[in-house]
């Protein structure tokens, strides 16, 4: 190997000094600049002594050939001899180099600092934020959820972290989510999984932390790698929630994550909600109004007047409240036996428009015993089910159907797609039959004798793309609704897409029970995010166990066409061993938002429910 050279050495050695950045390069042209200023003071004490005219000592000259080095236009102005003209020409050309490389470098560092700033670099010093790692069409709605929850709050705010450009992100959020009142959402360029991009987020003083499972192939890989460095990392861990893709994931993510973080199974959740929708029309506005921020909201209180009390006379207790269930030390019960006793450690849950509606009622409220009715529950009969479209949920949706109906309960899968029908082994109760069938096409939906069900199941076909999938299931509701029309038919329909905004072109077809899947996930992480205390709840609600909701005929409760107050129809539902908390008018089914859906009115409020009409109630099957 031959000798390193002087040259070669020094060469090394510049090239490393260069390759600092911006601050080198300005000081080399510093040492330059003073190296010219030197030398031009140095010529002209020696080629023009005495000039200019006036000048007495070096300092003098010094400050003539500085002004000259960054001042090139001066020389217009100089008079001299031959040699101090020929000098200060050659010190203001220099000059003129140096000045128009330091412009040029100050340019290009000062760019370089805006477009570091542009992508959002800097460490968030925000307090009690909530912090979203990952990017997916959820952030939409869990930032528009925050929002309306936070907006009582003087200061709120809402950081994201996610792979994609700052600006982009933040001009997304605001044109799709709008005014966002006094909440600030600050997003950062970043991975969520590397360490140094998590310090940005000043994780230690967030209030929670929102993982979303990205879009593409093996999300879940993803969401449970963001889990192990949250989990890595030193300091105060604030509580997660996290949304995985698929049950199969669940032990991995508790295993990376802790015991502390909550898991939100997407596929599962989706799934126990098309199945009590497409059995319990306006099901999936109830539980879309429980789910945001906008209309009724589920709080946990422990009221120190009602320990004693039986959970039957807590039904009465609020004005503008309804209470639905306990929690307890041992778990959470919704609607939970009447004679069960209020415990001095068990919390009330209640569904209130506001936390400032919680509040006792004064007095007892009034009971019309003459409206009351008495009536019989109807024994569960054997259902024909229609089940159009395949994808990777719908086993599971099939398993948890199975769990809902009476033994010999039919399942027609009509779906042209490859996988449809198979790994079906074990149901219990449903006997399915598979066809093969276009769905969007007419005639083929006429075959399969739609008027013979008393429920249809649109899924969302997964060989597609979400918009390409939404346009497919619109289609096929224009043609049940069409054939329903036209042939007199009467069924129930729930269809699951993906796009929020595709529900407002749904409603031509008077489709209210529309599961938007992202929408319903994101809605569940916005309040886990605020109250990760009602995770329980939720799950509760979700689980075929239990109590559930059900829209049931009015006149099993009350007479119709009588006025009585509400708290008469909680009285009738709890004679029957329900949770009443709202009705559906029936002449409003088909005008969204709520298709007639009512929850929580006042105690007070005088109702007069028709034949048509329903009692919103939590009930046992």
């Amino acid at each position: 190997m031959s000798k390193v050279t002087f040259r070669e050495r020094a060469r090394y050695w510049f090239d490393n000094t260069m390759s600092k950045g911006t601050a080198s390069l300005i000081g080399w042209l510093a040492v330059v600049s003073v190296g010219l200023i030197v030398l031009v003071t140095v010529l002209t004490l020696w080629l023009a002594p005495g000039e200019p005219e006036g000048v007495s000592h070096v300092g003098e000259v010094l400050w003539i050939a500085l002004m000259h080095a960054l001042t090139p236009g001066r020389i217009a102005s100089d008079k001299g001899s031959i040699a101090y003209m020929t000098v200060m020409f050659a010190g203001s050309l220099g000059g003129l180099f140096i000045v128009s490389m330091l412009v040029g470098l100050l340019a290009n560092g000062l760019k370089e600092k805006v477009d570091r700033l542009r992508r959002g670099r800097s460490r968030v010093v925000e307090s009690g934020h909530t912090v979203v790692l990952g990017w997916s069409d959820q952030v939409f709605t869990i930032v528009s959820e925050l929002v309306k929850a936070q907006s009582s709050q003087k200061r709120s705010a809402i950081a994201i972290l996610a792979e994609r450009d700052k600006l982009d992100m933040e001009e997304q959020i605001r044109e799709t989510v709008g005014d966002l009142g006094k909440t600030r959402v600050v997003c950062r360029t970043g991975r969520p999984t590397e360490p140094r991009d998590l310090a940005l987020m000043n994780l230690a003083g967030a209030s929670s932390v929102v993982v979303l499972s990205p879009e593409g192939e093996d999300p879940d890989a993803h969401v449970i790698k963001i889990l192990l460095a949250l989990a890595k990392r030193k300091g105060a861990h604030p509580p997660v929630v996290a949304a995985l893709a698929s049950s199969r994931n669940i032990a991995a993510a508790r295993l990376a994550g802790g015991e502390e973080v909550h898991l939100v199974d997407s596929d599962d959740t989706a799934s126990r909600l098309i199945v009590q929708s497409s059995r319990q029309s306006g099901m999936s506005v109830v539980c879309m109004d429980l789910l945001n921020f906008d209309g009724g909201e589920i709080y946990l209180r422990t009221p120190k007047k009602l320990v004693g009390m039986t959970y039957g006379e807590a039904l009465h207790a609020y004005q503008t409240a309804s209470a639905i269930g306990l929690r307890r030390p041992s778990g959470v019960v919704l609607n939970p036996p009447m004679e069960t006793v209020i415990n001095a450690d068990d919390q009330i849950i209640v569904i209130a428009h506001d936390d400032s509606h919680v509040s006792l009622a004064a007095g007892k409220h009034a009971v019309d015993e003459g409206a009351i009715v008495m009536a019989e529950s109807e024994p569960l009969e054997p259902e024909r089910t229609l089940l159009l479209n395949w994808n990777g949920r719908a086993e599971q949706i099939i398993r948890y159907l199975d769990g809902y109906v009476s033994p010999g309960a039919v399942l027609e899968v009509a779906a042209d797609h490859p996988k449809a029908g198979t790994n079906l082994a074990g149901l219990r109760n449903l006997t399915v039959n598979v066809k093969d069938c276009d769905t969007t096409d007419r005639f083929a939906l006429e075959s399969l004798g739609v008027g013979l069900f008393q429920h249809v199941i649109v899924l969302s076909d997964d060989r597609f793309d979400a918009h390409h999938s939404d346009t497919r299931t619109l289609m096929t509701l224009l043609q049940l609704r069409d054939m329903q029309s036209t042939l007199g038919e009467h069924y129930s329909i729930v269809s699951e897409m993906h796009d929020e905004n595709n529900r407002a072109l749904a409603e031509v077809t008077e489709a209210d029970d529309i599961v938007i899947s992202d929408t319903v996930i994101g809605l569940l992480l916005a309040q886990l995010a605020e109250n990760r205390h009602l995770a329980d709840v939720f799950a509760y609600l979700f689980d075929s166990r239990g109590s559930e909701i059900y829209p049931r005929p009015a006149a099993s409760y009350v007479k119709t066409g009588t006025k009585v107050a509400f708290s008469t129809v909680v009285e009738a539902a709890r004679r029957r061993g329900e949770t009443a908390i709202g009705y559906r008018d029936s002449q409003a089914r088909n005008d969204p938002p709520h298709y007639g859906i009512v929850l929580n009115p006042d105690k007070s409020e005088v109702v007069v429910l028709g034949e048509r009409d329903s009692v919103v109630v939590l009930a046992e099957r």
